[in-house]
């Protein structure tokens, strides 16, 4: 979404909120890519990023490039409230990712009706509101980015 787009866009969509724990997987999604935190103690993947290990309570961290191949867990069909920053039906998805994890995000270019628990997908990334880059999916193998 350009800065013009946006300055026409009337959202009720907060700006993100980046901090020390989640800038990293910001900043990997801008150039296309999808991290994972991981414990540098037990090895433990976590999403979304958090200061501490949730299964052994270390501070120490790094990541891990996600392959973004995943299977929908979970979906829902959003009609209402809109906002003139998404487009409707929304679709959203719960996935779980190849590694383990999992992450919630739009479902693009699949019909509602083709849309099924198990199904394969991919995370990609696409432009949202405030012009911010955020994972979308999408069926596995339908584009690059």
């Amino acid at each position: 979404m350009s800065e013009a787009r946006e300055s026409a866009v009337r959202t009720a969509v907060p700006r993100l909120v980046v901090t020390q724990d989640n800038e990293f997987w910001f900043r990997a999604a801008r150039a296309g890519r999808l991290e994972i935190q991981r414990c540098a103690d037990c090895h433990t993947l976590r999403h979304p990023p958090a200061p501490a290990c949730p299964k052994c309570r270390s501070f120490d961290w790094d990541t891990l490039e996600a392959s973004r191949r995943c299977t929908l867990h979970s979906y829902t069909v959003i009609h209402h409230p809109r906002d003139d920053a998404f487009d409707y039906p929304l679709v959203v998805g719960l996935v779980d990712l190849e590694e383990g994890p999992r992450l919630v995000a739009d479902i693009s270019g699949v019909d509602r009706e083709e849309i099924e628990f198990g199904m394969e997908l991919e995370v990609c990334f696409a432009e949202h509101a405030h012009g911010e880059i955020l994972p979308r999916l999408r069926r596995r193998g339908e584009g690059e980015r």
